[in-house]
């Protein structure tokens, strides 16, 4: 199979894997789900470690060669400053939990103890319906970009190496199905229904699509250029994984939970260490 083919699959495959995912979660019973989404967010968090500092970021290192090490580290640098810089404007939010401080009004952080598998109540004031509405269409813009630069990244992964692809189709994956269920909850919480909130986020996943093929013909002009593409997608990933995944797992301070995150974390990182083995 030609590279381009692995990367649209991949890219196919991680948009609507996720989200069809995603989806049966949120047919499960609001406690069952509640209980769910922090194991694979712990899951999530070493699978992005480990492909980030495992295998993108040595691919990154060893393509550009020791005397370019720097010139590596600064991307790394510049794709982590450059992500906070689009978090802060909010162009695109990593929010996987169910509540999210950007996107709902009640601006709460614990926001695994609540259900928003429904529209807004009809209580609500028409302006807040509406600020509730906005949040909606503000994630699924965002949900486009994220997921369009998912594709480039892919398309940098599988022109460095086809297992290095793989690899890297299974992390965004991983990160992507909490991600969309915390999306879910946003665009019900909106007022959308089910079936539409389900329609939309596929048709947003499949910007991943065109991030990938444009990535593919971009990147194979400009090879110079792909340790340095790969850097950045290994700060995408990290960045992702302490920014927005971790902070959330300290939430939870019990000890059996403790337990339970770092089991996980390392099946997560032990996931990527197997696939790219075989």
């Amino acid at each position: 199979m030609s590279t381009l083919a692995w990367i649209i699959t991949f890219t196919v495959l991680g948009g609507v894997l996720s989200v069809l995912i995603a989806g049966l979660v949120l047919l499960l019973p609001a406690h069952r789900r509640t209980a769910a989404l922090p194991h694979l967010v712990s899951f999530a968090t070493g699978a992005l470690l480990g492909a980030a500092l495992l295998k993108l970021l040595p691919h990154a290192i060893e393509s550009a060669g020791l005397t370019n090490v720097h010139l590596v580290t600064l991307s790394l640098i510049g794709g982590i400053f450059a992500f906070f810089v689009l978090e802060k404007l909010v162009l695109w939010r990593h929010c996987h939990q169910e509540d999210c401080e950007p996107h709902t009004p009640a601006h709460a952080h614990g926001g695994h103890s609540h259900d928003h598998s429904h529209a807004a109540p009809p209580s609500q004031t028409p302006s807040q319906q509406q600020r509730d509405y906005a949040s909606a269409m503000l994630i699924l813009a965002g949900d486009a970009i994220h997921n369009a630069l998912d594709g480039v990244m892919l398309a940098a992964a599988f022109l460095t190496d086809v297992r290095l692809g793989i690899v890297a189709g299974i992390a965004v994956i991983a990160h992507e199905i909490p991600q969309e269920v915390g999306d879910f909850a946003i665009l019900l919480n909106g007022g959308l229904s089910r079936a539409r909130a389900l329609a939309l986020n596929l048709l947003t996943s499949l910007t991943s699509v065109v991030g990938g093929v444009v990535g593919y013909f971009a990147l194979s002009h400009a090879m110079g250029l792909l340790p340095y593409a790969l850097a950045v997608t290994a700060a995408s990933l990290l960045y992702v994984a302490v920014a927005d995944l971790i902070p959330g797992l300290h939430r939870r301070t019990d000890p059996l939970a403790g337990v339970q995150q770092v089991a996980l974390i390392a099946i997560g990182i032990a996931v990527i260490v197997v696939t790219d083995i075989h």
